[in-house]
């Protein structure tokens, strides 16, 4: 096992793009670290960087304490998964779980013993003898995990494994990892787009957009405190309400946001710092934050279309020309094209500055 360090690690490439801008951060020996981001941001990147299979454009990558910017792939001490398995077509799930132990020189003993401890703890045993194209995707996949897990390797990388399964296999492979993860306490980097795996299965979440880290922290922190507009509408499903206006004082300690033509949301008695007022905000509300009812800081919208999803609902609403989504638990509410009382929840509340899209802290 071993941590991984990044610093002011840059990847430009020669037309002139840059990848990556200046990443810093370590990835502690033994943790599930997750990189995400949309398409484009450079996870993938990075991830390629630590594989050996880009050139560092600047900064250095340490791994186990040893600067690898020039070293080879193979002398990393490290194994990768593909998101299209990358297994051979004509090799039985031993014979691939095998192929890279016979190319390091490993007596038959030791790769049987290795193969044999790979199949046990990924359900293959009954399958050694199988070609990849009598097994299913998720199979496939595991064979995949299994070829890098006989390696031992320090550190495990994982590029979007799961991005050709379909929505059941992609969650019991997802546990699967986890399980994996837990039993062997390995460095691992896995790079998703989706958020929900990001969120599950990351011990911590690197942010990336643009080619530059958004946030770093626990999935639970990112959640809860998003540190700028992107991380805060990028994490959570459905994503999170922003309304954008000035913040004024209403009465007896209450606030509201001004977003113009006649358009006011009250927001209660939220917790924000006294200069904030008169000054041009976007607020963030999470859709559970939401709910039908009246109170100091209710308000009326119309309802567009109710989505039921089994344990709850997503209700998109109109406020005036703007659109949110409310979560609640499976109720009764007015049919789709009338009025809803809708109460926000002050307390939950998020602000960022408009300009500059950062987050806003009382007291900061």
């Amino acid at each position: 096992m071993a941590d991984v360090r990044f610093d002011g690690v840059r990847k430009v490439y020669d037309n002139g793009q840059v990848a990556v801008h200046g990443a810093s951060f370590d990835i502690a020996d033994g943790e599930l670290m997750v990189l995400v981001g949309p398409s484009g941001c450079g996870k993938s990147t990075l991830l390629r960087m630590v594989a050996g299979l880009e050139e560092i454009s600047a900064g250095t990558l340490s791994i186990g304490g040893r600067v690898v910017n020039d070293v080879a792939p193979k002398d990393r001490d490290i194994a990768m998964v593909f998101q299209n398995y990358a297994l051979y077509p004509h090799m039985t799930v031993a014979e691939n779980l095998a192929f890279g132990l016979k190319l390091r020189g490993h007596d038959k003993a030791e790769i049987a013993r290795r193969v044999q401890a790979a199949a046990d703890m990924l359900g293959l045993d009954g399958m050694l003898d199988k070609l990849p194209r009598a097994m299913s995707g998720g199979q496939r996949q595991r064979v995949a995990l299994g070829r890098a897990l006989v390696r031992e390797p320090a550190v495990f990388l994982l590029d979007e494994p799961l991005s050709n399964l379909d929505a059941k296999l992609r969650h019991s492979v997802r546990t699967e990892i986890a399980q994996l993860h837990r039993k062997l306490g390995t460095t691992m980097i896995y790079v998703t787009h989706d958020q929900v795996e990001a969120m599950t299965l990351g011990q911590r979440i690197v942010v990336l957009n643009d080619g530059v880290i958004q946030q770093i922290d626990t999935p639970m922190a990112l959640y809860e405190r998003p540190a700028n507009l992107f991380v805060a509408g990028f994490l959570g499903s459905p994503a999170m309400n922003t309304l954008r206006g000035r913040l004024q004082a209403a009465t007896d300690g209450r606030f509201e946001l001004d977003m113009g033509e006649g358009q006011r949301i009250p927001l209660g008695r939220p917790s924000m710092a006294p200069d904030w007022l008169g000054r041009e905000v976007v607020v963030g509300i999470r859709p559970e934050h939401l709910q039908p009812g009246g109170g100091e800081a209710a308000f009326e919208a119309l309802i567009e279309s109710i989505e039921p999803v089994g344990n709850e609902m997503f209700v998109n609403l109109r406020h005036g020309a703007r659109p949110l989504v409310m979560r609640v638990p499976p109720q009764a509410l007015p049919a789709a094209g009338e009025g809803i009382g809708v109460a926000v929840v002050p307390a939950a509340l998020h602000f960022f500055d408009a300009a500059s899209g950062l987050r806003l802290e009382p007291g900061a």
